[in-house]
């Protein structure tokens, strides 16, 4: 349910700090795309829906998320993205011999080729104290996707393992995998890294390149949760920071003229709990999809007014002056 305006204020008290490098993308200019119009509900998915990945495949939209009681793997179904299906089903049914169960987060499916979809997902190792990124296949997007190997596809244990998985297909179709090393487990930096994939998605084709570290006041010890896409001439690289559990948590992003960088990080967050003046508390885990008009939306999760469960919510993403922004 939606907040209320008392505790949407104390909310915003609480986190004064943050306030101070918090805020959207800067004053209002002419927008470059005219956003869609869509409803005005706190989730479209009201349930625990963390870390939610989304896909169109045809009409259809598929959106993936962090694990449930008796689901490795949540998925949910939508023709509009504001009302969604969210299925009983198991995407990801049978963990891999690697993985321990009850941590399988994160999850990232795309189309590589007709028929065949791809899943990244990060899952504790059942033989190290690291979590790992793990791959799966599926002929639908429903699945059950079915987990490749006897090991994960990438597990960096020096520098902490690896989380949070994204693909990014870049103009001349050579497809990359992004994603954190997980440092914050062990006092290390969390590098947001990219690196490129086999033609059917199985393997890394190629050493992983750091692009950026936590480094701003309001990132606080980490950055997380990547997602690259490519608007006009220039790579956006949309990531969150902070501590997911709190209202501190939000949503950056940083620019480059190359794929490789270097990466010019935005100041401030372009949503915070303070930015949207306390109605998403801890946004983050975001996404970025083409929305059925043909505009962008951003696709994020945050907590309830409990803190008890983290919903899904879509926003209009806007570009103005080739940055992004979004209005709570």
């Amino acid at each position: 349910m939606r907040a209320s305006r008392a505790w949407a204020s104390a909310i915003a008290a609480a986190f004064l700090a943050v306030a101070a490098m918090s805020g959207c993308s800067g004053e209002p200019s002419p927008a470059e795309t005219t956003p869609p119009t869509l409803p005005d509900p706190h989730f479209v998915i009201d349930q625990d829906f963390p870390d939610p990945d989304v896909m169109r495949v045809g009409t259809t939209y598929y959106a993936y998320a962090t694990n449930r009681p008796g689901a490795n793997i949540q998925f949910a179904t939508s023709t509009n993205l504001t009302k969604w299906d969210v299925s009983t089903s198991d995407a990801l049914p049978t963990l891999p011999s690697w993985a321990a169960p009850g941590k399988t987060w994160a999850p990232d499916v795309s189309e590589f080729s007709p028929g065949h979809f791809v899943m990244y997902f990060v899952a504790a190792s059942a033989t190290k104290t690291q979590q790992c990124i793990g791959v799966a296949t599926s002929d639908s997007p429903k699945g059950p996707f079915e987990a490749h190997g006897d090991a994960p596809l990438l597990c960096p244990v020096d520098e902490g393992g690896a989380i949070d998985p994204s693909t990014f297909v870049d103009t001349d179709g050579t497809r990359y995998l992004v994603f954190k090393n997980d440092g914050n487990c062990c006092g290390l930096d969390t590098w947001l890294q990219i690196a490129p994939l086999t033609a059917d998605g199985s393997a890394l084709a190629g050493q992983p390149t750091k692009l950026i570290k936590q480094s701003e006041q309001w990132e606080g010890t980490l950055i997380e949760a990547p997602v690259l896409v490519k608007h006009a001439d220039e790579y956006v690289l949309f990531y969150s920071a902070n501590d997911y559990g709190s209202g501190a948590y939000a949503i950056g992003y940083a620019e480059a003229t190359s794929l490789l960088g270097p990466y010019t990080k935005h100041g401030s967050p372009l949503l915070s709990t303070l930015s949207s003046h306390g109605r998403y508390t801890g946004p983050g885990g975001q996404d970025v999809v083409r929305g059925p008009n043909g505009h962008d939306v951003l696709v994020f999760h945050s907590w309830d007014a409990s803190m008890a469960y983290r919903g899904m919510s879509v926003l209009p993403l806007e570009w103005k002056n080739g940055k992004p922004v979004v209005h709570p």
